[in-house]
C-alpha cells in the first residue's frame, strides 16, 4: 500500500522512511511542501495506485499541519484516505484542532519505531475496510440500476414494459402540456396472432413477438420516443412533441418495416405474412384532458382498423385546446 510522508524535517522523515521500510512498507513517497503532497495525490487519484495513508507533520511550513489536514479531507477523492499527524508537542489543543479537522490518529516526535509500525498498521487496515466499504456500496448501486433497469424492461422483446409505459407517459404529458407542444400516441397489435400461436406454437409465436418488437423499434429513432410492449401481442409508442401528421408517418414507417420482415403466417384472413394493425392519437394535453383519453383515443383507432379489415391505420385527435373553449 501507497503511504505519502509530508514532513518538512529530512531527520524525520529519513527516519520514518527506515522504519517503514523495515515493517515492509516499501511504497512510500516523501515531499517537504503541502502543494507536492496535493500533486502527488491528484496524480495517485487518475490511477489504480491511489495513496493509501498519509502521515503530515503538524508543524510545516505554509498552511500549517491542522490547514493541511482539513483541505485534504475537504476533497471527496481523499476523503477516505486516514491521516496521521506528527507533532512535537503532545500538547491536547493541537491535538483536538487536529481530530476536528479530519485526522485519525497521532504521533509524538521523536518518532518511535514501535509506535509507528503499531499505528501505521492500524491506519491502513482502517483503509482496507474502508475501501471494500466503497466496493461494496459501488456494487450495490450498479445492482440497484440493474434492477431499475430490468424492472423497467419486458423481459421477451427488451422493449419497455407496460410499467415503464404508463410512467413515461405521465410524465410526457405533463412535459408536453407545459410546452403547449403536441403528444403523439400509436397502438399496434399483431393480426391474428392467436391464430399464429395455434398454428406454429409458443416458441415460435414470442420469436415472432420479438421480430415485430425490433421492426418497430427500428423505425423510431428519436431519444425522446419510447417503444413499449403493452401487452400480449399489442405494443405502444410515445412519441413527444409529435402532431397528427408526423404520428401517422411514424405509423406508415412502422408497416413498411414489419412488411420487411416477412414473417409468414399460416394461418390469417389477412396476408401470407404476418401484418400489424395500428392505432394513432395525437393532441395537446390540457387540464380538461388526460393520459387515459390519449390511451382511449389511440385504443378506438385500433379497434376501427381491426374492423375495417386489419393491416392498417386508423386515427383519432383529441380536442385541442380552442376546441374546448368552445
Amino acid at each position: 500500500m501507497k503511504i505519502l510522508i509530508v514532513d518538512d524535517c529530512t531527520a524525520s522523515v529519513s527516519s520514518m522512511k527506515e522504519v517503514l521500510a523495515n515493517a515492509g512498507y516499501t511504497t512510500t513517497i516523501a515531499v517537504s511542501h503541502f502543494e507536492q503532497a496535493m500533486a502527488v495525490l491528484s496524480a495517485s487519484a487518475e490511477t489504480d495506485a491511489s495513496v493509501d495513508l498519509v502521515i503530515i507533520g503538524v508543524d510545516m511550513p505554509g498552511i500549517g499541519g491542522i490547514g493541511a489536514v482539513l483541505t485534504i479531507k475537504s476533497h471527496r477523492a481523499y476523503e477516505d484516505i486516514p491521516v496521521i499527524v506528527v507533532t512535537e508537542h503532545n500538547d491536547e489543543a493541537i491535538l483536538d484542532q487536529a481530530f476536528a479537522a479530519g485526522a485519525s490518529d497521532y504521533i509524538v516526535k521523536p518518532v518511535s519505531a514501535i509506535e509507528l509500525r503499531a499505528r501505521v498498521r492500524s491506519a491502513l487496515q482502517l483503509r482496507r475496510e474502508m475501501v471494500k466499504r466503497l466496493l461494496r456500496e459501488r456494487e450495490l448501486e450498479r445492482l440497484a440500476r440493474k434492477l431499475e433497469r430490468m424492472s423497467n424492461l419486458d423481459s421477451l422483446t427488451g422493449l419497455a414494459n407496460r410499467r415503464c409505459f404508463d410512467d413515461t407517459l405521465v410524465k410526457e404529458w405533463v412535459r408536453n402540456g407545459r410546452a403547449d407542444a403536441h403528444l403523439g400516441l400509436i397502438m399496434i397489435d399483431i393480426d391474428h396472432f392467436k391464430h399464429y400461436n395455434d398454428a406454429l406454437g409458443h416458441v415460435d409465436g414470442d420469436t415472432c413477438l420479438r421480430r415485430v418488437a425490433e421492426a418497430i423499434k427500428g423505425v423510431v429513432h428519436r431519444p425522446g420516443d419510447m417503444v413499449a410492449r403493452y401487452g400480449g401481442e399489442e405494443f405502444a409508442v410515445i412519441l413527444p412533441g409529435t402532431d397528427y401528421t408526423g404520428a401517422m408517418a411514424v405509423a406508415d414507417n412502422i408497416h413498411a418495416s414489419v412488411a420487411q420482415t416477412s414473417i409468414e403466417h399460416p394461418d390469417s384472413a389477412v396476408s401470407c405474412v404476418v401484418t400489424v394493425s395500428i392505432g394513432v392519437s395525437s393532441g395537446i394535453p390540457t387540464c380538461g384532458s388526460t393520459p387515459e383519453q390519449l390511451i382511449q383515443a389511440a385504443d378506438r383507432a385500433l379497434y376501427e382498423a381491426k374492423e375495417a379489415g386489419r393491416n392498417r391505420t386508423r386515427s383519432t385527435c383529441l380536442p385541442g385546446p380552442e376546441d374546448l373553449r368552445q
